[in-house]
């Protein structure tokens, strides 16, 4: 679904000047900070180090804590808790025998690892729109968690015919992007939708106007920004018959480094023993 891809729009160096002369620059062409924000974003993705954290995501129907290994096969998450309350006996034997069954069974982790990479993809190929989907204006520089960030805000583009259903969603959004000032790389999103819009394939649903998307970044180290809170209120329809009512937040946290060239297997014996330290050397991102 298009909400799912916009999720990981924001994340993945270059420096700008400083001061003054900086922030003059983007109000006389916003457009063009946003077109280096997102080139440094799809810079960034293709070496990225890959990372071990702990994800919480709630919504209507749950609470729940995963811990997550990045691998070259792709992320094995392990569930550590529910409602903030770490997993009974029972169900964490349940988690260890599910986590043995998928180490036996390398053609479920590989159709995950194809999975991950179709969103990747589509998150790319909607990332390069940015620039040309919105109208950007310069609000001014706000304090913000990595220092001192641009503040835009955008509407959508009437000259902007989307290549894609997908970016359809591009006509129906506006709000304001907060790019760093030292990295130029997006730090926050905050945007709402002023129309209704089509998700998927146009056919699968529709999203009512008045829902908001917040997704915010950390710097976690390097030149490597993530993903650490969303928050999305969404209505709509799917398959334009049953009601579609998304009230979810995740946030990422405790991110550390693994080695490029972990294995799932080896993800999988890591998350087997939470309080063990990974034993391979961590190599830097290639």
């Amino acid at each position: 679904m298009t909400f799912v891809v916009l999720i990981s729009l924001c994340s993945g160096s270059s420096a700008p000047g400083s001061g003054t002369q900086a922030a003059t620059g983007v109000a006389d062409d916003p457009t063009a900070l946003v077109r280096r924000a997102t080139q440094n974003a799809l810079a960034g993705r293709s070496h990225r180090q890959p990372l071990r954290y702990q994800l919480r995501k709630v919504d209507k129907r749950s609470d729940t804590t995963k811990e997550i290994v990045e691998t070259k096969d792709g992320a094995v998450a392990r569930l550590i808790a529910i409602d903030g309350n770490p997993l009974s006996a029972e169900a964490d034997e349940t988690e260890r025998h599910r986590l043995n069954y998928l180490s036996s069974h390398p053609n479920l982790q590989e159709h995950r690892r194809k999975r991950e990479q179709e969103v990747i993809d589509r998150v790319n190929r909607l990332m390069r729109l940015l620039p040309v989907a919105f109208l950007y204006r310069y609000e001014g520089m706000t304090p913000c968690k990595s220092g001192q960030c641009y503040r835009l805000g955008f509407t959508p583009n009437p000259q902007f015919a989307p290549p894609s259903e997908e970016a359809k969603i591009f006509r129906g959004m506006a709000g304001e992007v907060w790019i760093d000032l030292a990295e130029e790389r997006m730090v926050k999103l905050d945007a709402h939708l002023i129309e209704e819009v089509d998700f998927g394939w146009g056919i699968i649903g529709r999203l009512h106007k008045g829902g908001t998307i917040l997704l915010e970044q950390t710097h976690v180290g390097g030149h490597q920004w993530e993903l650490t809170h969303m928050q999305l209120s969404l209505t709509g329809k799917a398959l334009l018959i049953k009601s579609l009512d998304i009230q979810m937040t995740e946030d990422k946290r405790e991110f550390s480094p693994v080695s490029p060239g972990m294995s799932y297997r080896q993800a999988i014996q890591l998350l087997e023993n939470p309080g063990a330290s990974e034993s391979l050397e961590v190599g830097d991102p290639k």
